[in-house]
């Protein structure tokens, strides 16, 4: 009997070795097959003019009750005092389906992609809460399918998404007609953010009202893209009128995936990306490029106790811009269970660095509002 129970465990003990050796060699194509739509595309429509309007459009903005974005860790007091801007975030992907019928759009009515993306703002959008009040729409976003596909399909996706984050960006402006502005995002959020800029900012009246854009989780290129946005990369942390980006990834990284898929595209100004720079802000200290030791991060989100609020835990991840334009966040660290292939912490961009980009962004709008 316990002869046969060894031999049970050492057999469970190959399928897992197997099972993760086909997950390191075979993931991302795995991933790949479960997650993209087979249903044929078909375009969204258009919403409304007046859609954005409404206050049911909206995760967050001032007056709704609820409000997601107005969540902070134990022990983190209100934004400090003085101007304040009105920020505009747009949330990452939240509509993540596998097989069964997955659409290329995500459906406003659907209760669980809105769930998801709510507690996105609650995580992200949060670390903003203390330089002025967050604007959150919801939208039409792509189906995470959409970034893993060559098909045609998966940029009419992100083209119908965008069209939903212009016309409520529209709407922002035309309640925050003044004043300085802030501008954020993550993943396909500062995907559509990128573009915002280089369609509807960019040699505008507005692009000047801007204090800081943070465009975390999507790749940026110093040379190809910026500029055509109009602004210029983070230098340092008490400058003003400029961009923020990083990919997080921890050791061993294996950023492959996210090169190949920045190397292949054209930047806004027109040039090859390949063979360019990918802006990587050092989101502990705010500078371009450079590293930082774990005790000068202010606190890390930690999300892991199922059914208990996120805590604030200071001096556990390190940062480190390195040569391929990643960041580099040292040993792996448990943040729960959406680490992607390669070491990616993509999913926790925010989370490791929630209390340092609280920071940045008062700085920068001190400086913005100084100048």
């Amino acid at each position: 009997m316990a002869r046969k129970f060894l031999y049970l465990i050492a057999t469970l003990v190959v399928l897992v070795i197997g099972a993760l050796l086909i997950y390191r060699i075979w993931g991302t194509e795995l991933i790949r097959i479960a997650m993209v739509p087979r249903e044929n595309f078909t375009p969204i429509q258009p919403l409304p003019a007046n859609a954005y309007d409404d206050a049911k459009m909206w995760i967050a903005r001032p007056d709704i009750p609820n409000n997601p974005a107005l969540w902070t860790p134990a022990g983190v007091g209100p934004g400090a005092s003085g101007q304040k801007a009105a920020i505009f975030f747009i949330h990452p992907t939240s509509y993540i389906t596998t097989f069964g019928d997955a659409h290329w759009n995500a459906r406003l009515e659907d209760r669980e992609v809105d769930a998801t993306a709510r507690r996105f703002v609650m995580n992200q959008a949060s670390a903003f809460n203390g330089a002025g009040a967050i604007w959150a729409p919801r939208y039409r976003q792509a189906n995470y399918g959409a970034f893993l596909t060559d098909q045609p399909a998966g940029d009419q996706a992100l083209a119908g998404a965008y069209r939903d984050v212009r016309q409520a960006f529209a709407a922002f402006l035309k309640a925050n007609p003044a004043g300085p502005l802030i501008l954020a995002g993550h993943s396909q959020g500062s995907r559509h953010l990128l573009r915002l800029l280089r369609e509807e900012v960019a040699g505008r009246p507005v692009e000047d009202r801007l204090a800081a854009v943070y465009a975390v989780g999507w790749p940026v290129s110093v040379e190809a893209d910026l500029p055509a946005l109009g602004l210029p990369a983070c230098a340092r942390q008490d400058q003003a009128h400029c961009i923020v980006s990083w990919q997080s990834y921890a050791d061993p990284a294996d950023p492959s995936a996210l090169i190949e898929t920045f190397e292949r595209g054209t930047g806004y100004a027109g040039r090859p990306r390949k063979g360019t720079h990918m802006l990587c802000t050092n989101p502990i200290t705010g500078a371009f490029n450079g590293a930082a030791p774990a005790k000068a991060n202010k606190g890390t989100l930690d999300a892991r106790e199922e059914g208990k609020p996120p805590r604030l835990i200071a001096g556990i991840v390190p940062a480190r811009c390195d040569t391929s334009g990643v960041l580099n966040i040292g040993e792996p660290v448990d943040m729960g269970p959406f680490t992607l292939p390669g070491n990616n912490y993509h999913v926790y961009d925010y989370s490791l660095f929630w209390a340092n980009v609280r920071d940045d962004v008062r700085k920068r709008l001190a400086a913005f509002t100084h100048k």
